[in-house]
């Protein structure tokens, strides 16, 4: 009996970290599909259910501040294996995300998404993890790029997909259907995914071309991972500020778009399913272009690789300015065309500081670390939406955009500030 890569007895697959880095990122894109099937199915439920905007914003709200446990998912991790651990979790959040269709209040939503946010805040400690088993340093930015490409590739594919599902079912529907997706990726997960010191198929050669690329202080299994030392260190200060200031731009795209195009610019749910996933595809183009950046800059520039890193998260800083304008453009058109240069501009320096964690600890700390950061990033993103949700009814999302334009310069010059390079 087959299984998986495991039936092909001495047989081994050229180049096979690239492919398990496309299993985590097909993981990714499920993850993003299923967080982002109530922001697409909001304007439906929020009329349906008579949930209001502040109301909304609480249930957001649930799902952010238990996606902030990230560092517990990142020790789960750690401890558990990233086979077995990123399963449970993957588990988790699909039966948690089909149980959305049987909420009818938003305080049933609002319990439901606290669950979810918690099973889902794996996805990035996971994909971390990956990226520093599987790949040598000069290759991770280009790995961590594929791998945030699920990002946007899942919240491009939820508003026409639970568009659909709505239009032709109900909005309920919609909830089974992404989550039963996560429940497939699970069963393919454990078929094929293994460490690079297990895997069956994985060559002599691509291993040691695996471990002879990566520095020498962050080979090691070390101990189990600490909290308290991890925290010690100004390098994780180096990567966090900067998430709690940058992710407010993918959770504005992610939670608040589609209510946006429905409210201000009156748009139905035919209209936002045709045009609601454009800034997620720009955002794609993003997360490759974070890592052609850095790696141009090291081959060409002779920059080091962690100035090669801050200098891609610096462009898209500056780049994000652009969505700063979003609220004085006559046309739906031009908004939905700065809200992509948004979310590229956004992927080009997200996937470039969250790529650091693996650049900066030991493989035995960088889910933990990794999730660390995703709490300050999902603190921000928490605060923000909240902002949103109370004060959208009197003053707009004008101010909102142009605050966020502003928030990323302010995220680079701690990066250039905290950060250092590791000694070997």
């Amino acid at each position: 009996m087959w299984h998986g890569f495991g039936g092909l007895t001495g047989m081994k697959v050229r180049g096979l970290r690239w492919w398990m880095i496309a299993l985590i990122m097909l993981g990714s894109i499920i993850n993003y599909l299923t967080r982002s099937t109530l922001s697409v199915a909001a304007p439906t439920l929020l009329k349906t259910l008579h949930i209001a905007e502040k109301q909304y914003s609480w249930i957001t709200g649930a799902f952010q501040g238990t996606i902030m446990l990230q560092p517990l998912c990142g020790y789960v991790l750690d401890s558990l294996g990233l086979k077995i651990g990123f399963a449970l979790f993957a588990t988790a959040w699909s039966f948690i995300n089909m149980a959305h269709g049987l909420a009818h209040s938003w305080e049933a939503f609002a319990w439901l998404r606290g669950a979810l946010g918690l099973s889902e805040g794996s996805a990035n400690p996971a994909g971390m993890k990956a990226t520093a088993e599987w790949f040598p340093a000069k290759e991770r930015g280009f790995a961590g790029g594929i791998f945030n490409i699920g990002a946007s590739v899942g919240s491009m594919l939820a508003p026409p997909l639970v568009a659909w599902a709505i239009l032709e079912y109900n909005w309920q529907t919609a909830f089974v259907i992404t989550g039963g997706l996560g429940l497939i990726w699970v069963v393919l997960w454990l078929t094929f995914y293994n460490s690079p010191a297990k895997h069956p198929v994985l060559s002599d050669e691509e291993r040691d071309y695996i471990a002879a690329g990566q520095e020498k202080s962050l080979r090691g299994a070390g101990t189990k991972p600490s909290f308290v030392h991890i925290l010690k260190q100004r390098n994780f200060w180096g990567i966090a500020l900067p998430r709690f200031f940058a992710d407010p731009t993918w959770g504005t795209l992610t939670l608040w778009l589609p209510l946006y195009l429905s409210t201000v610019r009156h748009m139905d749910l035919k209209q936002i399913a045709l045009s609601a996933w454009v800034p997620f595809l720009a955002a794609d183009f993003g997360c490759i272009f974070g890592g052609v950046v850095s790696a141009w800059l090291q081959k060409f520039a002779g920059a080091s690789l962690i100035n090669a890193r801050r200098g891609a998260f610096t462009l898209g800083a500056c780049l994000m300015m652009g969505v700063g304008f979003v609220g004085f453009v006559e046309s739906p058109y031009a908004a939905i065309g700065l809200l992509s240069l948004a979310g590229f501009a956004h992927q080009t320096l997200s996937v470039t500081v969250i790529t650091m964690s693996s650049d900066l600890f030991r493989k035995s700390e960088v889910a933990t670390a990794a999730g660390m950061a995703g709490t300050f990033g999902n603190a921000g993103l928490l605060l923000f939406s909240l902002a949103i949700g109370g004060m959208v009814a009197r003053v707009g999302y004008t101010p909102f955009f142009i605050c966020l334009g502003g928030l990323d310069l302010i995220g680079a010059a701690i990066l250039w500030s905290l950060v250092r390079e590791r000694v070997e």
